[in-house]
């Protein structure tokens, strides 16, 4: 007896999804819920069990390869002396529509809907786990290397030796800072054994990995480590996971928000002694929101309806050689300075690691571009809905400012707040503008 296994709904709602890695071949024998793939979506690598036990058949495509939802993932041929799914045992599975392929049999109604408040409602059942539990069930299936599905494909594609990478995450595991490092710097590569041995040491080097993974400094200023460039093929490549997701929201946005930007310089030529720069920012958006609570919105352009949010979810875009990532720091108005540090270092490395829940990539209501960390005075930043206000943060520079009786040089930042026009007025947004430049020139 034969099963055809088609791709589930992941939990994201998204069209399709990328094959990372295969943990099977065809021939190989599976037992239930055992891995049987990796595949990459717009927010995570979610690991996809089997749904059966028995012999593989087919499988529907390489590393690589972009599997719509609903469609044939692998075939099986069941082996009865296995242990099987009890019939009506909820799977987790949760199938788009089929497209190529028959449509699967549905579940029942009372089995489809999984549990409420479980992590992984709507996805397959503990893909999602994206911590220390499946870090450690990758190390098990490939040889004491401990490595997520999304650092062993770049490992990958940039030739590096995992065995030989020192790792510095938690428990032993090697980060995706750990494998760009690597491929920057191939001195850095230790022997084999050498590796293995730092496994045991690496708990303790693991304190210190977060601020190491940041891409900003204390200061707001980035750190001049660079990704390993892939060089340009000439030839068209099919866009895959976050830049593909990244596409098609940025698509939505231009058709769906009225996008206006006015911009502006904050002075900092008052700020007492050296101060984090993006710190202070988030606190002069709190501020803002607190005065104008119309940019700390929803707008559902469905049923013209606005929520005005109590609380500051920011939203903060995050560059990375895979594509756009944007973070919410939950309850950036209940913060401190140190606060807002730790969390902007704990999510940055939870981008870079791709060990980021999918629940903390959404449900902003307000985001911030930090864009200036690298180059760029001023940009139409997009605002994605159902936001409907987004701040651009400019290169810093030193400007000649008139002052009464002459003129001075005054470190200045320049700021982008692009809003939505269809439910914010041109003097909302011009007056939250100018909270936010007043509390980034107060001397602390």
């Amino acid at each position: 007896m034969s099963k055809k296994f088609f791709l589930p709904d992941l939990g994201e709602g998204l069209p399709d999804a990328t094959i990372v890695e295969w943990h099977v071949k065809v021939g190989d024998v599976i037992r239930l819920d055992e891995n049987l793939v990796s595949m990459e979506t717009a927010k995570a690598v979610v690991e996809v069990p089997s749904p059966v036990s028995g012999k593989v058949l087919k499988l529907a495509g390489g590393a690589g390869d972009v599997i719509i939802t609903g469609k044939l993932l692998a075939e099986f041929e069941i082996d009865p002396n296995l242990p099987q799914r009890a019939e009506g045992q909820d799977t987790g599975h949760h199938h788009g529509g089929a497209h190529d392929e028959p449509e699967p049999e549905p579940a029942p109604a009372a089995q489809a809907a999984p549990a409420a408040g479980r992590e992984d409602a709507g996805t397959v059942v503990g893909a999602m786990q994206v911590g220390n539990a499946v870090v450690a069930e990758a190390a098990v299936a490939s040889g004491g290397v401990k490595a997520v599905p999304a650092v062993r494909a770049t490992a990958r594609k940039l030739g590096v030796d995992l065995s030989r990478v020192r790792p510095t995450g938690p428990d032993g595991t090697v980060t995706m800072h750990d494998v760009k490092q690597a491929a920057a710097n191939p001195a850095s590569l230790a022997p084999a054994a050498a590796a293995a041995a730092s496994v045991m040491a690496a708990p303790v080097a693991a304190v210190a990995a977060p601020a190491q993974r940041s891409t900003l400094s204390q200061a707001g200023k980035p750190i001049r480590t660079q990704p390993p460039t892939v060089a340009a093929s000439g030839q068209p490549e099919q866009l895959k996971g976050v830049r593909r997701n990244m596409a098609r929201v940025m698509a939505d946005a231009r058709d769906r928000v009225v996008q206006t930007t006015i911009v502006d310089d904050a002075d900092l030529h008052g700020w007492a002694g050296k101060q984090d720069i993006t710190a202070r920012l988030i606190r002069a958006i709190v501020s803002a929101c607190r005065a104008e609570p119309a940019l700390n919105a929803w707008f559902d352009d469905e049923n013209l309806s606005l929520t005005k949010h109590p609380h500051v979810d920011l939203g903060i875009a995050v560059d990375t050689p895979d594509g756009l990532f944007v973070p919410a720091l939950r309850n950036a108005h209940l913060l401190d300075g140190r606060g807002l540090r730790e969390g902007i270092n704990r999510l940055r490395a939870q981008v870079e690691d791709r060990s980021i829940p999918a629940s903390e990539l959404s449900g902003y209501t307000i985001s911030l571009s930090n864009f200036g960390v690298f180059a760029g005075r001023y940009g139409t930043v997009v605002v994605v809905p159902p936001c409907v206000a987004i701040v651009g943060a400019g290169k810093l520079s030193h400007d000649v400012v008139a002052v009464m009786g002459g003129v001075e040089v005054h470190r200045r930042m320049p700021i982008s707040l692009t809003f939505d026009h269809r439910c914010v007025t041109g003097g909302e947004a011009a007056r939250f503008l100018k909270v936010l430049l007043d509390d980034l020139a107060l001397p602390q």
